[in-house]
């Protein structure tokens, strides 16, 4: 199996494409630490995932990625528990305030995004490459981005998180070549139009907004990013898939669609 006896920490890991890819993880035979906000939820995941994968080792902790302090005492606990951490993926992430354009969004909103979707993935990053990663020199971080970190996205409301999803991008690249010298790989994973809550948020969730927004083709689910994220973590240590897009097939770019997308090929349409 693709991650036997190897711990992977996952962040935003208590719904959508993070929940998604510890269940793939999982059946791959990886022993898992689960961070998100929601204790709740993350401990129904720990319970289900473990009563269907018994010899795995799963646990979680219940931190906002925004406060250091609380980061830095979940990884070391982690570790003590389970032993170093062989994967890093940084997933959780926040879009918050749309449609409103940015002059009008809420200054707390600029804020909880920057830090949470800035701040959070290079402290997870710090803390793990600290503890774990940079006294063996080896290990992955797979950062979660998205497409919109290359291209402006078809929609108002997104210019905080198309900066936030941009500087991802750019310290993913930095610290990869930072790392040159050791055995740490850097790669960077960016969905699609995916069918999450994730989605339906970022449109205010107005419902005829969000079906609107897929009209004629059908999005990815989170499953279809968690076998992508799969595939790049499983490859040998000398191959490095350093960078996928993963789009539906009808999202030719981030703003064109091809709308005869499902009555051509006999899908439903809408997510």
């Amino acid at each position: 199996m693709a991650f036997h006896s190897q711990n992977v920490l996952i962040t935003g890991a208590s719904m959508g494409i993070g929940e998604a890819i510890a269940w793939k993880v999982a059946e791959e035979g990886g022993n898992l630490i689960l961070l998100a906000r929601s204790q709740n939820k993350l401990a129904q995941i720990t319970t289900s995932i473990h009563d269907k994968h018994p010899a795995l080792k799963v646990i979680y902790r219940a931190v906002d990625l925004q406060d250091y302090n609380a980061i830095e005492a979940a990884i070391t606990e982690a570790i003590k528990e389970l032993g170093d951490i062989d994967i890093l993926i940084n997933n959780a992430g926040l879009a918050l305030g749309a449609p409103a354009a940015f002059p009008d969004l809420k200054v707390s909103d600029i804020l909880t995004m920057n830090s949470t979707n800035i701040n959070g993935l290079m402290f997870t990053t710090y803390a793990v490459l600290n503890a774990s990663m940079m006294p063996r020199k080896a290990g992955t971080i797979l950062n979660v981005t998205s497409i919109t970190g290359l291209e402006v996205p078809p929609f108002p409301g997104e210019a905080v998180y198309h900066a936030n999803k941009a500087a991802q991008e750019a310290f993913t690249n930095a610290l990869r070549n930072e790392l040159s010298g050791t055995n740490i790989r850097v790669l960077v994973l960016r969905p699609g139009c995916v069918a999450t809550n994730f989605h339906s948020l970022r449109v205010g969730h107005d419902q005829e907004k969000y079906r609107s927004f897929f009209e004629g083709y059908t999005p990815l689910e989170s499953d279809d990013i968690a076998r992508s994220a799969v595939f790049m973590l499983s490859q040998p240590l000398n191959v490095s898939v350093k960078a996928l897009d993963v789009v539906p097939s009808a999202q030719r770019s981030i703003n064109v669609f091809d709308r005869s997308w499902s009555e051509r090929n006999g899908e439903n349409t809408g997510p």
